[in-house]
């Protein structure tokens, strides 16, 4: 047998561990083979693995399955893929996501416990290896103040979902209050904002609370129905940042300068940004978006490399802060 043949074999008994099996037709889209060579992919794959099973799936579709015990020591983890688990979960802790870190290291626990034990060491070693080369690599700056306890209450209160009470102190509040809110995610940035509804107010305006104003949070059992038609995606990309103001909203035009517009092509500012280069070799960059502040602390650093083609009113904001004298970019 080929080593493309073996390859594409054990690829097979993967598909074939799962509950369900694989079928004939199943195998002609993974492999884009005809029938016949489907069924000689089936004969070869009972050959190797004796304990294959086949029956008639309620569709009247035969189907194959290999016992998961007899191929999994064939797909056991690489050091890579256990580093970069590990390396998730450090991440995650970093970015104040403590429950999140938390279960990603339970993960790679059982993961550990479920390894053969003669592939165990090697695993181990070169892990190691690699989490020591990774750890060369840290994320400098700002970052957000994290309570584990609370940022335990906003992850059980987002998977109920469950009303969260929180004492919050806004802006503009002298002391924190109570607050009912139904919550729906978490924007993260370099503040973490949890986006919900005051359930007192019952307006069902999306409001954002700055986790580290959060002092205090307390999971209901009151169950909410959450919006079906919310995609918190969706929702963040209206802004450039964690703020948002419907008054801003629009289109968002920034030109680079031809010095700039290399470096600034490696940056991605939206997720729906459109990019053109243009004949001088200068950049225009275009999204829809709000969060006009935010957008002047990004712009600043790029001193007078950017010009603002749209809207007047960011325009305005960044005029007379253009400095020249930078002497790098962003």
């Amino acid at each position: 047998m080929s080593f493309s043949k073996a390859v594409e074999l054990l690829q097979l008994a993967r598909m074939a561990s799962n509950y369900a099996g694989v079928s004939l037709g199943e195998i002609e889209a993974e492999f884009d083979c005809v029938r016949r060579t489907a069924q000689r992919m089936t004969d070869a794959l009972v050959r190797v693995f004796p304990d294959t099973e086949d029956y008639v799936d309620p569709e009247g579709h035969k189907r194959w399955r290999v016992p998961r015990r007899k191929v999994a020591e064939f797909f056991a983890p690489t050091a890579d893929e256990v580093a970069a688990l590990e390396l998730a979960g450090t991440t995650l802790e970093r970015q104040g996501l403590g429950p999140e870190a938390a279960q990603l290291r339970s993960l790679r626990e059982t993961i550990n416990m479920l390894l053969p034990d003669k592939r165990r060491p090697g695993l181990e070693a070169d892990e190691e290896a690699l989490l020591e080369a990774m750890g060369h690599a840290a994320r400098p700056g700002p970052q957000p103040v994290s309570d584990p306890r609370i940022d335990g209450a906003i992850a059980e209160a987002l998977k109920g979902p469950f009303v969260l009470n929180i004492r919050y102190r806004g802006r503009q509040d002298q002391e924190a209050n109570v607050r009912e809110v139904e919550p729906y995610g978490l924007l993260l940035g370099a503040r973490r904002y949890l986006v919900g509804r005051d359930r007192v107010r019952g307006d069902g305006v999306m409001r954002h609370y700055r986790v580290e104003d959060i002092a205090g949070a307390e999971v209901t059992e009151d169950w909410f129905a959450r919006d079906a038609d919310f995609d918190l995606d969706a929702y963040a990309n209206r802004s450039f940042g964690v703020f948002q103001n419907e008054a801003e909203f629009g289109e968002v035009v920034w030109k680079f300068t031809p010095k700039a517009a290399v470096h600034a092509a490696r940056f991605r500012f939206h997720p729906n940004q459109t990019s053109d280069v243009q004949e001088d070799g200068s950049l225009i960059v275009r999204f829809m978006a709000s969060g006009l502040l935010e957008m002047c602390w990004h712009l600043y650093a790029w001193g007078d490399q950017v010009e603002v083609i749209a809207p007047p009113a960011l325009a305005d904001m960044v005029r007379d802060h253009r400095r020249s004298d930078f002497p790098g970019l962003p």
